[in-house]
């Protein structure tokens, strides 16, 4: 992994937003006084891609991220890998309650070519590439992906943080193994073992499955094969005599057809014969009809007479008079009669509401005489109150008064004091002033409920006024209208004369209903009698008709009796004579029959011999059934054959699978049991800690030097005989110093060591490099120039040493002001 460009915006020290550009910086320097925000830089660079730093703690500590009073804080590294480059963004955000979460985390593939310094730097989560994870939950295993290195190898072998130098020097045997699988690439041989198990495994379920189809092959055997190819055979043979006996069978059947046919011919020509009767009740039809026809013109003429007389009744009514204009005289008298009645009752009415208004007039005006009185009684006590507040004002200046004083109000000598009083003007007055208010709101009360009574009695009165007036005025419109018609008496008689005569007109309109329903039924009888007539010479003319093709007699239309008796008649004689014919019918028909049945032997024989059973008798059918015969024989060998193909095709995957499967445990046996990637780990740690070996004898001008015993560090000291030391034992700088070389080794060798594992394209150092002494640091310098000049690795060093500082070719000087962190880049 090797960064490119680091944006930080909200991000601890770093506020305001600032981009570190890492582009051509193959060798530089974070240099800055104590505090001044170096390592953060780092730690911007580890939480972009792992969400965490060390120095938190683990991600509880994510509220360190944002600088102080900031709800938001946003980190974006693109960084190079494998060839490849990516762009990884993180974003905090404080909520309202101070919680605060990862509000967007995302990793993209960035376009081959993309120019990083032509970002902008508002650290938007937008569309920069393939997107390969868009929540914090996904970035843990695409940065793995990416980067090659968990969290805690990272922190180990590329950036190495404050306090953490020296963690993989001080690593249990257990966790540098690990680390060196994954920088390695070994877990590929541990892949290759697990997938030759599952292959093997894979095998032998399929060839248990093989082996269950062979079993169920057995029968498909060449034998079987050529048995059924055999049976093909005679079934077609069965098809060719069939379809060779089938003309003469249809023959006989054409032939039986032909007899039954001209047998069926006379026996329908007998049946039609003997089917002429005579019609039941052929006399009484033609009786009907007169009779009928008679009581028809009897009903006519009943209807004549009614109508005449229900005439003769419409004429007087017409002239008695309307008995509308009679009930609209009946009405009017009537209403006059009421209204006239009512009359008194309405002036009544009125009085009694004329002595209410006066009442409730009387009594509003003696309610508003008390409501003004009460009135002035209330301005009397408030004027009462402003006097006594006066009083009470001068009662309270006398307790200050001396006799021979001078007042000061009046300014005047004071000669005696008068005695203050015992009780306040003021209380008396109030108290006086609060009885007059309550005794002027129930005098406005009162006023104002009689008030409303009063125009309530005022208004019933005006409504009642009015209802008599208008009817004064309809009680003379009704008198002017009456003034002109004849006397009550009169009108009723007339009305009483029209009811009469109304009463038979009625009786005269039933009796000419009924009497038209009488000739609508005499009609209805006589159209029925004749449409029997008609249908018994309709019924003689079907059966004449069905017999045209033995050339019945003629018929006498005038006589139905006759007709009948002449046809019954002869169609008798006609059957006498078909009766002999029939006889000859049934003997051809029986010879026909026989020669059928033995031409349909001759062919079932045929399926008797080839062992086959058949059930139809026409022709078709038997044909079918021969072709069916066929065409299962032939499916049946089809089968067989395929089966023995199938049989065939599964003995040969069964040697190919069980081939695979002693090649798969074969490998799989070696890979665990020869402990492959345990000897591969071996000889890696050898070549890692001989190059660290020699790195560290250089640093300490020989006096030490790095083994390793069973995954254990130690150093051998030349300046002590050669004595052999556990690393803990190390001081300080030179713990430093073991874990430089060291550190520089793993970078220096592991590409050498590995070309498919994650690859360390850059080493970044903070710590240790103020406890070293002038010749080491220059040492350590010219070790670390080394390194970078070789143009494979990114080397990065993190310190407040200027004179180390000026020894890197590119410096980004890192300060702080009173609100924010600053990078500024310099040298090359």
């Amino acid at each position: 992994m090797r960064p490119l460009r680091l944006d930080m915006a909200g991000f601890t020290v770093f506020r305001d937003p600032t981009t570190v550009d890492f582009t051509d910086a193959d060798y530089f320097v974070l240099v800055g006084p104590t505090g001044s925000g170096k390592s953060t830089v780092l730690d911007a660079i580890c939480f972009a891609l792992y969400g965490t730093v060390p120095r938190w703690g683990g991600a509880r500590g994510i509220a360190n991220a944002l600088a102080p009073s900031a709800t938001e804080a946003r980190v974006r590294l693109c960084f190079e890998s494998a060839g490849d480059r990516y762009v990884a963004t993180r974003v905090v955000r404080r909520d309202g309650r101070g919680n605060v979460k990862t509000a967007g985390a995302g990793l993209q593939l960035m376009p081959a070519g993309f120019d990083v310094t032509k970002l902008d730097t508002g650290m938007d989560l937008e569309d920069l590439g393939e997107a390969l994870a868009g929540t914090p939950a996904e970035m843990d295993g695409a940065i793995l992906d990416a980067v090659g290195l968990p969290y805690e190898q990272f922190t180990s072998c590329v950036v190495l943080p404050q306090g953490q130098f020296a963690d993989f020097l001080h690593a249990k045997p257990a966790t540098r193994q690990q680390i060196l699988v994954n920088l390695l690439g070994l877990h590929v041989y541990e892949k290759v073992q697990v997938q030759a198990s599952e292959r093997g495994k894979t095998a032998e379920a399929k060839l248990s499955v093989v082996e269950q189809q062979l079993e169920a092959l057995t029968d498909a055997t060449d034998e079987a094969v050529e048995e059924a190819a055999a049976r093909l055979d005679r079934m077609r043979e069965l098809t060719r005599a069939v379809e060779a006996a089938v003309p003469g069978l249809r023959a006989a059947r054409e032939s039986e057809k032909t007899a039954v046919a001209a047998r069926d011919t006379i026996d329908a020509e007998l049946q039609s014969l003997s089917s002429v009767r005579t019609p039941e009740n052929l006399d009484e039809a033609t009786g009907a009809t007169t009779a009928a026809r008679a009581a028809a013109e009897q009903a006519a003429k009943t209807v004549h007479e009614a109508e005449e007389a229900e005439e003769k009744i419409r004429g007087e009514l017409a002239a008695a008079g309307d008995a509308g204009t009679l009930r609209l005289m009946l009405d009017r008298h009537t209403e006059l009669q009421r209204l006239v009645e009512q009359e008194d009752w309405f002036a009544g009415k009125v009085s009694v509401a004329e002595v209410e208004y006066r009442d409730a007039l009387s009594a509003a005006e003696l309610a508003q005489a008390e409501h003004t009185g009460a009135q002035q009684l209330l301005e009397q006590a408030r004027q009462d109150y402003r006097d006594a507040q006066q009083r009470d004002r001068a009662a309270a200046l006398r307790g200050h008064l001396v006799a021979g004083h001078e007042c000061p109000v009046c300014e005047q000598t004071v000669t005696v004091v008068p005695e203050v009083p015992q009780e306040s003007a003021v209380r008396l007055a109030e108290a006086a002033g609060n009885a007059a208010k309550t005794a002027a709101e129930s005098a406005a009360a009162r006023w104002r409920e009689r008030d409303a009574v009063a125009r309530n009695v005022e208004s019933d009165l005006e409504r009642k006024r009015g209802q008599y007036e208008h009817h004064r005025s309809r009680l003379a419109e009704v008198r002017a209208a009456v003034a002109g018609l004849p006397d009550l008496d009169a009108v009723r008689a007339r009305l009483a004369e029209l009811g009469v005569l109304q009463g038979r007109l009625e009786e005269a309109a039933t009796a000419v209903r009924t009497a038209r329903e009488s000739h609508r039924t005499a009609q209805a009888a006589v159209r029925a009698a004749e449409e029997q007539q008609r249908a018994a010479w309709r019924t003689f003319d079907t059966v004449r008709d069905g017999l045209a093709r033995f050339v019945p007699p003629p018929a006498d239309r005038d006589d139905l009796a006759g007709a009948w008796a002449a046809l019954v008649g002869w169609a008798r004689g006609e059957h006498e004579a078909r009766l002999t014919a029939r006889a000859e019918a049934d003997a051809a028909v029986d010879a026909a029959h026989t020669s059928t049945v033995r031409a349909h032997g001759r062919i079932v024989a045929f399926f008797t011999d080839a062992d086959l059973t058949v059930s139809s008798g026409d022709e078709a059918g038997l044909i079918r059934a021969a072709a069916v015969a066929v065409e299962r024989a032939e499916a049946a060998w089809k089968r067989l054959d395929e089966r023995r193909r199938q049989a065939n095709d599964a003995a040969e995957q069964r040697n190919d699978l069980q081939r695979q499967s002693r090649v798969a445990k074969s490998l799989a046996g070696h890979l665990r049991a020869n402990n492959f990637e345990r000897w591969l780990l071996e000889e890696a740690l050898d070549l890692l800690v001989d190059g660290a070996s020699g790195i560290l004898r250089e640093l300490t001008n020989g006096q030490y030097e790095l083994i390793h015993d069973k995954g254990e560090f130690f150093v051998v000291d030349h300046h002590d005989a050669g004595l052999k030391r556990g690393v803990r034992t190390l001081s300080g700088g030179e713990t430093f110093q073991a874990s430089l070389a060291l550190a520089l080794a793993l970078s220096e060798q592991l590409a050498g060591m590995s070309t498919t594992a994650a690859s360390l394209e850059s080493i970044v150092l903070d710590e240790g490099f103020g406890t070293l002494d002038a010749a080491t640091l220059d040492v350590v310098a010219a070790t670390l120039e080394n390194l970078a000049a070789r143009g494979d690795r990114m080397v990065g060093l993190v310190t407040h040493v200027q004179a180390l500082a000026e020894r890197v070719p590119v410096r980004f000087e890192v300060h702080k002001d009173a609100r924010t962190a600053h990078v500024e880049r310099s040298g090359l």
